[in-house]
């Protein structure tokens, strides 16, 4: 988003030059930083799926490892040495490679050309990181002097003291004198941002083959990370999501996505301190560090120090290439928060350089090179103008990678103390340290505006057994993404009291004394209402597993956690359980437990409705109810109820967008994406039970023939499940439940506090909020915004005009139902299938789909 603000002052000093040959640094050709902040359009994954033969080939496969977790290990067993050369199974040719067009690398030619550059001596290595939703491989290259596997183990164990007990390590010699920084470049997380990639093979094959003692020093002192390309789906495709649909940088606290989960484990094992993610297109070339509102959980005054001083030097090698806007279209490079004063925030740990922090890194940065080659302009451009500007991009990124080596290598030494006191400071529970002119000398501009800190609970809690066992598969879940993401978690081996309350032995404890506080709090808290703070943001402004997956999360402010009789663990407790005598009742409240259910009902298993939210099972089927419960992590518990109708399993024309038709999906829904444009087309309504609409299907655009199939597929019964405005727009012109859908700030999104049926308080998300008004006869409120201000974490105001806020949203009904004309109706005001962030409210879908028969 642009401002026309006054920019912060301009800071003249310039950082030294690079201390070796290969990458000395180029004198700038006069320019400074173009003082207009850089048009930054929101982009919001809520595209709808535009053709439904596109969106079927979202790969129902990779819904299924978001519910398994499946990770690719990395770096496991013996630490072997470097390099650790791998021979790569090259694709085969793709033709329709969309990166052909602008003369850059098909992914079908990466790995013979890495095959190549491995051959060239013993710096380069090449392992598999993982592989993407499509099923492509993930290239992590390692460029380093040889290590042998003792001085490899040497390593390791060196990083591990700086993560597991930094201030053993902040004394530790060996540190000072011998740990090589760890530097990773991650490129090509939009697909259609193709550009770091190629300059990452040149960089690298440079690397291999020179010869002068600079290099030497530099690979001697230094491990070099590149992710090649982190969305080879994308690549292929030109698009900037993987083959699910996702947009890879909106993934990374939740990591959804197979690709997302593999830098995590980058992130864990390499810990680097120095971080670059390659993107396009700004023009002039964008260099973070950000804006206001910064993350409150970081450990900024370092992260802004080192950040700031990388930023300058890399400003210094791209304005050097000597690209003018006269003569090339390049506009010199901006670093946002010294030359804008909001709009390019560093607020939510969704992006890889506002993740990569918690592992560690000091210095992180987006990185935008300026001229546009996707979208409007890869179908518009002649081909040899595409290829001159993605050229230009090459060697800006190229630049922009350089110049961080540079600084990571003259750095090291204070990097390597600066990530150590990062984590210090979250071992011995210390306070942050406040950004200002004093604490973070050298950089201009900071402000009161600039300070985001938070207060850490001595502990967070969750809770297990008694009336907390109906969330046993969302806690073991959520346990387990603490673990995956390196957060240390311990489980009560007895019954214990903390803070004042009591909690039964099994429950988990999370010590907020360790290394990774920031993380683990990021994960768990609350979050905060920003929206006084900033006039407008980015993205996502509030998340809260803690509060969003379903399991119950405690903070604990006062006791002492360490304790508690417990001991540390590696992994979830399994929830999996079959009671071994009579009929079985299975919880909806989680998406295992939905899919778990699909799997039976695909079975043919005659599953009853409990009336409740649940499922009743017969006790017959106790050997698919095993496989089931041993498949999904799931609990089936004894029961007398003999429960109400039949369910059978449900199959939905979703017109929706990606996210959604991901979950679905993920939750084993049978589901054929729909459009404006299939149902022109003649879709057949013969098997489908219920029409989910959230977005891409716009009831005036269909013709006549496609209106009288959708009113006869209501007339026989069909349901319809709506989120948001499309739905409930779908809703009005069909003629069906009576209500009013009001519109809320279309900007706003986070946290809300909501009240079920029964009055029961809750959580929910949104994002462009919307409430209903109007509520005619049979109109049943299933879900409220809560009272006062509703919003407990994120971003929202009153639109233009003063509507729109949460003032107005408070306490209006958020989800209704009911039938209309015989047909069922539930109408969705939130989004309970956002981003993988509110699977505690899956299933709430889930019955609202399953009531469709």
């Amino acid at each position: 988003m642009g401002t026309s603000r006054p920019s912060r002052p301009v800071l003249l000093t310039a950082s030294a030059a690079a201390g070796t040959l290969l990458f000395t640094v180029l004198t700038p050709g006069g320019a400074s930083a173009d003082p207009r902040p850089a048009p930054r359009p929101v982009v919001r994954d809520g595209t709808p799926l535009d053709a439904p033969d596109k969106a079927a080939k979202t790969p129902e496969a990779a819904a299924r490892q978001a519910l398994e977790g499946a990770d690719v290990p990395l770096g496991t067993g013996a630490v072997r040495g470097y390099p650790r050369e791998r021979r790569l199974a090259p694709e085969p040719p793709d033709p329709a490679d969309k990166s052909i067009k602008l003369g850059l690398t098909p992914y079908h030619a990466i790995a013979p050309e890495l095959n190549e550059i491995q051959r060239i001596g013993d710096r380069v290595s090449v392992e598999i990181a993982g592989r993407s939703a499509g099923g492509h491989e993930l290239y992590l290259v390692t460029v380093t002097a040889p290590e042998s596997a003792r001085e490899a183990a040497r390593q390791e164990r060196m990083r591990r003291l700086i993560s597991e007990a930094p201030a053993a390590a902040a004394k530790d010699k060996a540190i000072k004198s011998a740990y090589k920084t760890p530097v990773f470049i991650n490129n090509n997380i939009h697909g259609n941002e193709w550009e770091g990639t190629d300059a990452a093979l040149k960089l690298i094959r440079k690397l291999a083959k020179a010869r002068d003692a600079g290099t030497r020093r530099l690979l001697a002192r230094n491990r070099l990370y590149f992710n090649v390309t982190m969305n080879p789906d994308g690549r292929i495709a030109g698009t900037r999501q993987n083959a699910g649909g996702f947009d890879l940088n909106r993934d990374f606290i939740t990591a959804s996505q197979p690709e997302a989960r593999a830098v995590r484990r980058i992130a864990v094992t390499k810990q680097p301190a120095v971080m670059i993610d390659l993107h396009g297109y700004v023009n002039g070339t964008l260099i973070e560090p950000t804006t206001p509102p910064h993350g409150e959980n970081y450990e900024y005054d370092l992260f802004l120090k080192n950040s700031y001083a990388n930023a300058l030097g890399m400003e210094k090698a791209v304005n050097g290439l000597g690209y003018t806007e006269a003569k090339d279209g390049v506009r010199p490079a901006i670093i946002p928060f010294r030359d804008q004063k909001e709009g390019w925030d560093d607020w939510p740990p969704i992006f890889t350089p506002q993740y990569m922090p918690f592992h560690g890194a000091v210095a992180a940065h987006t990185i935008e090179f300026p001229m546009q080659v996707n979208n409007e302009e890869y179908d518009s451009q002649p081909v040899a103008e595409l290829r001159r500007r993605a050229a230009i991009n090459v060697d800006i990124a190229g630049a922009a990678m350089k110049a961080s080596i540079g600084f990571a290598d003259r750095r090291g030494r204070s990097l390597i103390a600066d990530q150590i006191e990062v984590f210090r400071r979250g071992a011995e529970g210390a306070q942050q340290v406040p950004v200002s002119k004093d604490t973070v000398p050298g950089v201009p501009g900071i402000g009161p505006e600039d300070v985001y800190t938070t207060t850490f609970p001595r502990a967070y809690v969750i809770p297990a057994g008694g009336r907390d066992q109906r969330s046993a598969a969302a806690a073991s879940r959520l346990v387990d993404h603490l673990l995956a993401n390196d957060v240390r978690v311990r489980r009560a081996t007895g019954d214990f009291r903390l803070g004042g309350r009591s909690y039964a032995k099994g429950s988990y404890v999370v010590d907020m004394r360790q290394p990774k506080r920031g993380l683990a709090n990021v994960i768990l808290a609350d979050g905060r209402d920003i929206s006084a703070k900033v006039s407008a943001m980015y993205d996502i402004s509030g998340w809260s597993l803690g509060r969003l997956w379903g399991a119950s999360v405690r903070s604990v402010g006062q006791g002492d956690p360490a304790r508690v009789p417990a001991r540390r663990v590696h992994a979830a407790t399994r929830v999996a359980r079959v009671a071994p005598r009579g009929d079985l009742r299975l919880r909806l409240d989680d998406p295992r437990e939905v899919a778990a259910l699909n799997s039976l009902l695909g079975d043919g298993v005659a599953v009853r409705d409990a009336g409740d939210g649940g499922a009743i099972v017969p006790g017959s089927a106790r050997r698919l109810a095993r496989e089931a419960a041993a498949e999904y992590d799931v609990a089936f518990h004894a029961t007398r109820a003999r429960g109400g109708e039949v369910l059978r399993r449900t199959r939905v024309a979703a017109a929706v967008t990606p996210g959604e038709l991901f979950a679905l999906r993920e939750m084993g829904f049978d589901v054929v994406p729909v459009s404006t444009n299939a149902l022109n087309s003649g879709f057949d309504w013969g098997r489908t039970d219920v029409l989910f609409v959230s977005a891409g299907l716009d009831h005036e655009k269909l013709n006549a023939g496609a209106k009288a199939r959708l009113d006869a597929f209501f007339a026989r019964g069909g349901r319809l499940v709506g989120r948001g405005a499309e739905g409930a727009a779908l809703n009005s012109a069909a003629g069906l439940l009576p209500v009013t859908a009001v519109e809320g700030n279309g900007d706003a999104n986070g946290v809300v506090r909501v009240r079920d049926a029964r009055g029961a308080a809750g959580f929910s998300f949104v994002y462009a909020p919307v409430w209903f008004t109007g509520l005619g006869d049979g109109v049943r409120v299933e879900e409220s915004y809560g009272s006062g201000n509703p919003l407990v974490s994120g971003h929202w105001r009153p639109a233009d005009g003063g509507r729109g806020g949460p003032s107005d949203a408070a306490g209006q009904a958020s989800v209704v139902s009911g039938s209309a004309q015989g047909t069922e109706v539930t109408l969705f005001g939130t989004e309970p299938l956002f981003r993988a962030h509110p699977k505690g409210e899956y299933a709430q879908v889930a019955r609202a789909l399953f009531a469709a028969r």
